[in-house]
């Protein structure tokens, strides 16, 4: 219902006023007490007066708006005043409710036509913001809305209003010849100039009296050759502000602050994007990395602000994970609580006698300030920004620029338990709900409680409280929990004094013995310490860096003194000291993650080659975080890959974050090997599982690059197949790609159809023939594959086992892969086939390919003959791998005699002789298991192999971890340790005793499986057929 305003006085003869019906939505509120009944009882008499001015039924004598005109009137002046100044609209927000009236404000912001007057445009904001806010607040104060929906209307409101002034400005500054707009008719579209929403406006959270923080960009690149812009981007950001912070007859909009522009003591108001992107990327501070995950563009250029901040994206978000943030907000923290009179700062240690003892709490409180003070919504927010900070790089889904739903989405991943996010999030609800009160009493910018009693008592009757008290001890006891849980998040360990070793110090060699060094080592220890302490390590040049590893120097050498050879791992663990280039960020990942200092230093201990890759690839340490089933475990890391991969425009932009990611995972299941917490088997259904869903992401970007280019062949695919360790998801450490990429397409399409048009970067589509089109398709995939970074390529490539090996095309089609195997394979292509399991490709070619595979394998041998051939051919390969690549050590274990590669060949050779197509499996322990099912090998036989190919493959993954992929002649003895320990044997002397009976004993198997025969007619060509490597088995 709206009331139209009269002209005149009130006529005594005038009709009856319809009944005045107050909307359904305020029935259902609760509204507080008067705290001032003499105040609400004039504000009810003066809304009388004003009804009869404008010709209003008297709203103060509707019986059913009696406690909320109370709740209003009693508490708080401000509101009062709104609903007393403009009464028809009071009315209209009484008749039409809060949602409705709010909807037709901010509409009437859009709407607003830019070419309005300028004084026009002032007087419809100021009307609007006091509309708005009276009805969002009364919404409030009787509950009708969730705080949610309160800061949701509230930045609503501070966006349109934005945007009507800035389509204003932009409109004037070309119609006064200042600019030239592409779209004057739509003055934001294409205009460059951007406001950017930081804080609470950014994170849709915006308080009730809230200034409003802006950066205010420009892209000079939209207007070339305008010599002033910069000045008249400037002079229209002031008059923005003046247009927003002006006060007049009709108040005022929003206060607009800028700071947070970069360098704002340097900068001018408006700031170019070049400018912005330079300082970020070279000076860019922690807390305005934090301040930009709120960041959105909110009026202007709208996709030139998302332009910008994508291009600022690796700045705030980081590809490795950064547990410096945290002493960083945790430093911006203190210098509040030492600067700002926040209140009291004894929170953490009240005792519970005092929070539950009324007059005490509520004495505590008073003058208190609910977002700086300690157990304040500040520190809410720090916990949140800095777990998004640590992780979020790495985890796009921690990305919520809301502090309630960053809360959320921190406890499901992990980071935070149920009962942390819990009281976390109803210390913002229960702080941000008195913030709102206390600044909606006189719209007053303040955050601080009473300082006195009556004034504390008055504010309890505002916040429903039943007495002063009862809200002290409710509030103290949820900010102390709120409080506890950020020193959790925070704390420094300072338990551990400064207890830095040097030379000169009488007592070093004494303290160094204490730890475990032996007396030998002390002169040697004593120099790499001594070098810590100066500024030698370019990791170890800033003050910050050497006061963390002061705090942590007791629990590195606890740890190192432990060891077999301490000496040897200091040293290890200086080399990997020295090639850190962020020292900070190195030692406040191990200060935030005690564990790593153990499981580093086991590495440093027992896997001289992994040490040297940690030291040259930093990254590896992200994935030794929660490796018991948290932010690192296999579901995370690879539903990341998928995440990544989805987002990614091009195969350039994905592959640096997967080879960190790749590199991780691969660290942290070796790691897990070494201590002995994950079985050789779960470890390589991780790796195979990490490969497949790497390989499935790139094709697809990949395929997305070169549709772009070549456009698409109507009805084909190309699909990717694994084989070896791939394909039997037996993924070693080192383990390379063994692939196989197979395309389809209908055979009357000869080349890709591409689309007419000229890409806004130059690019023209070209049509290929389809095989041409297909194979550049699989060089494009191989080459993602294997491209070189920081971390190394994501994995070796091996094509070999394709059709025709090395000599044959890169992709070959499938009627040619039925082909080939129909007529031309030999034996160990297809031992090698058994393996081969398709692991990319859309579901129909894929469901072809594996029929296609079957086929190739055939129902074993049918004939004697048959059954000869193959065992000769197997036999024979064996015989001549053994000569030309004899196994060089004891360590050898994929060649020696009676090893892995033996265990292989007798699953691949059985799955070739039986007519039981259900006993073939990629996996060689479920091939064996199955050869058993169906009768072709004993049970017994069948246990030993599977036992032995496990004891193989476990061991050659440790001696891979340990060693690399080259085969040792000696194991170090710290080395050793691991592999007795993980085979529960004494010595390295039993364990070599062990390994020549599983070998004596696979090879007998393999002897009597696969026996010697006469020469028969085999084909001489198989003499020299297969590879040497045979890098399928």
């Amino acid at each position: 219902m709206v009331f139209q305003t009269l002209n005149g006085p009130f006529p005594m003869d005038q009709p009856a006023l319809p009944p005045f019906v107050p909307h359904p939505s305020w029935r259902g509120c609760t509204w507080p007490h008067a705290a001032d009944t003499r105040a609400a009882r004039i504000v009810r008499e003066n809304l009388t007066d004003a009804c009869a001015r404008v010709g209003l039924p008297d709203i103060a004598a509707v019986p059913e708006l009696g406690a909320l005109l109370d709740a209003m009137g009693g508490n708080s002046p401000y509101l009062s005043d709104l609903a007393l100044r403009d009464t028809l609209a009071f009315a209209d927000l009484l008749t039409d409710g809060a949602h409705a009236c709010v909807r037709r404000i901010l509409s009437g912001l859009d709407a607003l036509p830019p070419d309005t007057a300028r004084a026009d445009v002032m007087a419809a904001l100021r009307v609007a913001k006091r509309q708005a806010a009276l009805a969002i607040a009364l919404a409030d104060i009787g509950g009708a809305w969730t705080l949610e929906q309160v800061t949701l209307a509230l930045s609503q409101l501070a966006e349109n209003a934005l945007g009507a002034a800035v389509r204003h400005l932009l409109l004037h500054a070309h119609d006064t010849g200042r600019l030239r707009l592409r779209n004057p008719e739509t003055p934001c579209r294409g205009s460059g100039f951007v406001v950017l929403a930081m804080g609470k406006l950014g994170a849709r959270e915006l308080n009730y009296s809230s200034d409003i923080d802006l950066i205010i960009l420009y892209d000079p690149d939209r207007h070339p050759g305008n010599g002033e812009l910069r000045h008249t981007f400037v002079r229209m950001t002031s008059d923005l502000v003046t247009l927003m912070e002006a006060r007049d007859a009709n108040g005022y909009v929003f206060r607009m602050d800028l700071r947070l522009r970069p360098d704002p003591s340097a900068t001018p108001a408006a700031v170019s994007f070049p400018a912005a992107i330079q300082y970020y990327e070279s000076m860019g501070r922690t807390w305005e990395r934090a301040a930009m995950t709120k960041a959105r563009p909110v009026a202007g250029d709208i996709t030139a602000g998302r332009r910008f901040l994508k291009s600022i994206h690796p700045f705030v978000w980081r590809r490795h994970l950064d547990f410096a943030v945290i002493d960083d907000l945790h430093d911006m923290k203190a210098r509040i609580d030492r600067h700002r009179n926040a209140g009291h700062a004894n929170l953490s240690s009240l005792p519970p006698e005092f929070i539950h003892d009324p007059d005490a709490a509520t004495g505590w409180l008073l003058g208190q300030n609910v977002k700086l003070g300690q157990g304040g919504i500040r520190e809410v927010e720090f916990v949140a920004q800095a777990l998004q900070l640590v992780w979020g790089g790495r985890r796009p889904e921690l990305r919520d620029p809301t502090t309630l739903g960053a809360l959320r989405r921190l406890r499901r991943a992990g980071l935070l338990t149920r009962e942390q996010s819990a009281i976390l999030a109803r210390n913002y609800r229960m702080l941000r709900q008195a913030e709102h009160r206390l600044q909606m009493r006189m719209d007053h910018q303040t955050h601080t409680l009473p300082d006195t009693q009556d004034g504390f008592a008055r504010f309890a009757v505002f916040m429903l409280a039943p007495d002063c008290g009862d809200l002290a001890s409710s509030m103290l006891s949820v900010m102390q929990r709120s409080r506890r849980n950020f020193d959790l998040q925070f704390a420094e360990n300072d338990a551990q004094a400064d207890i830095t070793i040097a030379p000169e110090d009488a007592d070093a060699a004494d303290r160094l013995l204490e730890q475990g060094f032996p007396a030998a080592d002390i002169s040697d220890a004593l120099v790499i310490l001594n070098r810590w302490e100066g500024n030698r390590l370019r990791a170890l040049r800033s003050d910050r860096a050497r006061k963390l590893l002061r705090r942590l120097l007791p629990a590195i050498l606890t740890e190192i003194g432990k060891r077999r050879q301490p000496l040897t791992v200091l040293r290890r663990f200086d080399a990997l000291l020295e090639r850190q280039w962020a020292g900070v960020q190195f030692l406040s990942l191990l200060e935030r993650n005690p564990a790593l200092i153990h499981r580093i230093v086991t590495v440093l201990d027992c896997a001289p080659f992994l040490a040297d890759h940690l030291a040259q690839t930093p990254s590896a340490l992200d994935g030794l975080l929660d490796m018991d089933g948290g932010p690192g475990a296999l579901g995370t890391v690879t539903a990341l890959v998928r995440r990544h991969v989805a987002a990614a425009l091009s195969a350039e932009q994905v592959l640096p974050v997967l080879r960190g990611l790749v590199c991780g995972e691969e660290f942290r299941l070796s790691v897990a090997r070494l201590e002995h917490r994950m079985s050789e088997e779960r470890a390589a259904r991780a790796r195979t599982a990490m490969a497949e869903t790497v390989m499935r992401g790139l094709l697809r970007v990949v395929s997305n690059e070169h549709r772009r280019r070549h456009g698409t062949v109507p009805g084909g695919s190309m699909a990717v197949v694994a084989l070896g360790k791939a394909g039997s998801c037996e993924m070693m450490p080192g383990s390379d790609l063994d692939l196989m990429l197979v395309f389809d397409h209908p055979a009357d399409i000869v080349e890709s159809v591409v689309p007419a048009i000229t890409y806004a970067d130059g690019l023209t589509p070209r049509a290929l023939a389809a095989g041409t089109y297909y194979v550049r398709l699989a060089h494009a995939f191989v080459a993602a594959l294997t491209a070189p970074g920081r971390e190394g390529p994501l994995y070796e490539v091996d094509m070999r086992l394709r059709p025709s090996g090395s000599k044959g095309p890169v992709a070959v089609s499938l009627s040619a892969f039925r082909r080939y195997h129909a007529e031309s394979a030999w034996t160990w292509e297809r031992m090698a086939l058994t393996r081969a399991r398709v692991v990319a490709g859309p579901p129909s070619l894929r469901a072809e390919l594996r029929a296609a595979i079957a086929t190739a394998l055939g129902h074993g041998a049918r004939t004697r003959q048959e059954r000869d051939q193959i065992v000769h051919d197997v036999r024979h390969m064996r015989e001549r791998l053994a000569r030309e690549r004899p196994a060089t050590s004891p360590w050898d274990i994929k060649r020696r005699r009676g090893g892995l590669m033996d265990v292989e060949f007798i699953a691949q050779g059985l799955q070739l002789l039986t007519t039981h197509c259900t006993s073939c499996s990629q996996s060689t322990r479920l091939a064996l298991l199955r050869l058993a099912h169906a009768g072709d090998i004993t049970d017994a036989d069948a246990r030993l192999l599977r036992r032995a190919d496990l004891f193989w493959r476990a061991l050659q993954g440790l001696i891979r971890i340990i060693c690399g992929s080259e085969v040792p002649d000696t194991i170090p003895a710290a080395s050793l340790e691991i592999l007795t320990g993980e085979f529960r044997v004494a010595d390295a002397d039993r364990l070599l005793a062990r390994m020549d009976r599983m070998a004596t004993d696979v090879r007998g198997v393999f002897d009597r499986l696969l026996p010697p025969a006469p020469d028969t007619s085999t084909r001489a060509a198989h003499d020299s057929g297969s590879p040497t490597g045979q890098g399928g088995a």
